[in-house]
């Protein structure tokens, strides 16, 4: 198995913005349509996956995000990441409710806080943030600067993105130069 290697990225604060990377964390994407599969999940995961568009879900441990009316990706700390994706392939993999794949490797987690978070994310998006950031547990899956991402505002003026690893280098330098003008 090779070994994870994350971009090299540095806390950066500016006036009233932090951006960070919020790494290692164990993403899994989930698909299913099954009742079985909603049961199963809802267990392993203590979490009641969200069924409205854009949303997401959260507990001590776990963050669901909607992705699709089918596929959710959750993502939580790493340490117990070999229990619970065992756990849920056995549960809904393996009895063909769903499938299951880890996919920690494909996505970077960067966690942006402050008032003007929205101010840099708007000067790179087409996406309207207007709605969006007056609530909490939103997701949306956008561009930022011609980049694909998945942006979960947890807490107002809080939220975690997600970037393709290949990008996520770029993607760190345009907020870093970006941030510095807003």
């Amino acid at each position: 198995m090779l070994n994870i290697e994350y971009p090299k990225i540095e806390k950066k604060l500016f006036n009233d913005l932090e951006l960070s990377l919020k790494e290692p964390k164990t993403k899994i994407n989930l698909r299913g349509k099954k009742i079985d599969f909603f049961t199963k999940a809802g267990k392993i995961l203590s979490l009641i996956l969200p069924m409205e568009p854009n949303t997401s879900s959260t507990n001590e441990k776990f963050n669901a995000l909607w992705l699709s009316p089918d596929e959710w990706l959750i993502y939580f700390d790493i340490n117990d990441k070999n229990k619970v994706f065992n756990d849920l392939y056995n549960e809904i993999s393996k009895l063909n409710y769903g499938s299951i794949t880890d996919v920690s490797n494909q996505w970077v987690c960067f966690n942006l806080k402050g008032k003007k978070i929205y101010d840099l994310l708007s000067a790179g998006s087409p996406f309207n943030f207007n709605d969006f950031k007056n609530n909490k547990n939103k997701v949306t899956q956008t561009l930022l600067n011609h980049i694909d991402v998945t942006i979960n505002q947890k807490q107002l003026n809080e939220i975690d993105l997600f970037v393709r690893r290949s990008f996520s280098e770029h993607l760190w330098s345009w907020m870093n130069d970006s941030a510095r003008f807003i």
